[in-house]
């Protein structure tokens, strides 16, 4: 029987060893806006299902 020869590969480096900046920011989002959109969204919503009530018991 006959030997299986190998292909030999070569392996891509590794970074392990390196390491990057150790600059650290803090992620810190402004939603200020984001909270007052959905104030909006939340009264005009609470709104429009007050007035369909409302008509409702008009158009009965």
């Amino acid at each position: 029987m006959a030997k299986k020869s190998r292909t030999s590969t070569k392996s891509a480096p590794t970074f392990a060893g390196i390491q990057r900046g150790s600059t650290t920011t803090e992620f810190n989002p402004d939603y200020t806006a984001v909270k007052t959109d959905l104030k909006r969204i939340g009264i005009l919503a609470g709104s429009f299902f007050v007035v369909l009530i409302v008509l409702s018991f008009f158009l009965r």
